[in-house]
């Protein structure tokens, strides 16, 4: 590509991906799909001009793009999501020294309980007011400085949160250069590879510039967390290392999936010791009888790494355990992605089809249940059957475990795919940028008011993303993919 036409490309694919943007989250309505779409597919076409033939010479300038776009959606009131109801409740009700677990929302609303904040209006914006919270303490933390701050003023709150994810943002960016940069080499592995320009990929997509800062979903504190999770265990700084997971299960709870796959590269053999022939033999070299040896958090970096994250997890949880309806309300709100809430699921939906064909009726407390369980085994199966130690391969193995429990989810929007987007960086998969533009289909049943599914549309999305995923595996397994 010539200078020139590198330059045009550039300057096209900048004003695409702006105007698209800006529109989804300034002037864009809900249930006007094609608008919506629209706006997006432009977007998306900025998106690909910019990162399918990336140039280096041009990454700083890219890089305040989506800086800029971040701080411009800053003051975007969400339009796509109606969740920052929820986080401006939870946010009263914990700056009113209550615990968000405790009670149903509608508990608030009667005499003799009422809260400074909860009004009859706020309310009736609640997406799911007959259940109880989900968000895990760092969530909540943000929700209630939002409260305290701007208590009056919903907008006011919402500008506040979005101030922290931007931190966030801003550090995932800082985490992904230093990533890239000193990304150890592998054998028959070329640099070139690797470079730095493959940030675009999260920096850039629409996806992310739309959920995380247009729409406020703290996948994006998710995101920073376990990217950071992710430098200092290269950089073998495990007590920093297990705290930035913790914080990263303390801003939701599915990077509790991805500790198997820590499990062998925590668990360093001393000398003389053969590797072991899977996880649970490496396990048992644990207590073997150089287990003196195996303490010093040099060798074993494993002790160090657990310490630090089980003491997170219960500095940040544990205001909540003091509660006695904490475990009670955290554990309802849980069962509701697994036997109430579906959305743009893939394997329960035919299993739901088979319900129907079978019994007549939905059986999602059946099957939901049971996809959570296969999806966990095969999550551990995959750690289990992962013979790698070295840590820049990790990245393939979050991401195939994220891919897998998506799979099996019975809701999946499309803010879930912001883990997959970040993590495909450092592996040669690209399907989750494909999944990125196709699950905005999804938008479509807010058409009608109940939201009405189209499922030919959800066909079309998972068949070419597995499609792509399939063309990909192949080029892998040839040896011709691309990096």
């Amino acid at each position: 590509m010539s200078s020139l036409s590198a330059k045009a490309a550039v300057s096209a694919g900048i004003f695409l991906l702006v105007t698209g943007v800006l529109y989804l989250g300034f002037g864009v309505d809900r249930m006007d799909f094609l608008s919506l779409f629209g706006a997006f597919l432009v977007a998306f076409s900025g998106y690909l001009l910019l990162v399918r033939r990336p140039v280096a010479a041009a990454l700083p300038l890219l890089i305040w793009v989506g800086i800029g776009l971040r701080v411009a959606l800053v003051f975007a009131f969400p339009l796509l999501s109606d969740d920052v109801y929820r986080f401006i409740w939870d946010g009263h009700l914990v700056a009113a020294g209550i615990n968000p677990f405790a009670e149903l929302p509608a508990y608030y609303l009667q005499a003799g309980h009422e809260v400074p904040g909860l009004t009859e209006q706020l309310f009736e914006r609640l997406n799911s007011p007959e259940y109880y919270t989900i968000y895990p303490p760092v969530a909540q933390a943000v929700f209630t400085v939002a409260a305290w701050l701007s208590p009056g003023s919903w907008y006011g709150a919402a500008v506040i949160m979005k101030l922290f994810l931007l931190v966030g943002e801003l550090g995932s960016l800082w985490v992904l250069q230093k990533l890239l940069v000193a990304r150890p080499q592998v054998q028959g592995e070329d640099k070139e590879q690797y470079p730095p320009v493959r940030l675009l990929y999260y920096w850039l997509n629409p996806l992310i510039l739309v959920e995380i800062m247009g729409n406020l979903h703290f996948e994006g504190a998710m995101v920073f967390f376990l990217l950071l999770t992710y430098y200092f265990l290269q950089r073998s700084s495990w007590v920093r290392a297990g705290v930035a997971m913790a914080a990263a299960v303390a801003s939701k709870l599915l990077p509790l999936m991805l500790l198997p796959f820590l499990v062998r590269r925590l668990i360093r053999r001393p000398a003389g010791h053969p590797p072991g022939r899977n996880i649970l033999a490496d396990v048992k070299q644990l207590f073997s009888r150089d287990y003196r040896a195996a303490l010093r958090p040099r060798t074993w970096p494993f002790w160090p790494f657990s310490l630090a994250f089980a003491c997170s997890c219960l500095a940040f949880f544990l205001p909540f355990f003091l509660s006695a309806d904490f475990l009670e309300g955290f554990r309802s709100s849980l069962e509701l992605y697994q036997r109430k809430f579906e959305f743009n699921a893939s394997l329960y939906y035919l299993a739901r089809a088979y319900g129907y064909f079978d019994v007549g009726w939905n059986q999602i407390a059946v099957f939901g249940p049971l996809l959570a369980r296969l999806a966990a085994g095969g999550i551990l199966l995959l750690a289990l059957l992962d013979r790698r130690s070295d840590w820049h391969s990790l990245a393939a193995g979050w991401l195939g475990a994220f891919t897998l429990y998506l799979l099996c989810a019975t809701t999946v929007h499309p803010w879930y795919l912001s883990v997959p987007i970040a993590l495909c960086v450092f592996t040669r998969w690209r399907f989750p940028l494909v999944w990125s533009f196709l699950i905005m289909l999804t938008y479509t049943n807010y058409l009608t008011v109940p939201y009405a599914e189209n499922l030919w549309l959800v066909a079309v999305e998972y068949l070419i993303v597995a499609g792509f995923g399939y063309w990909e595996w192949r080029r892998c397994r040839r040896g011709t993919a691309v990096a």
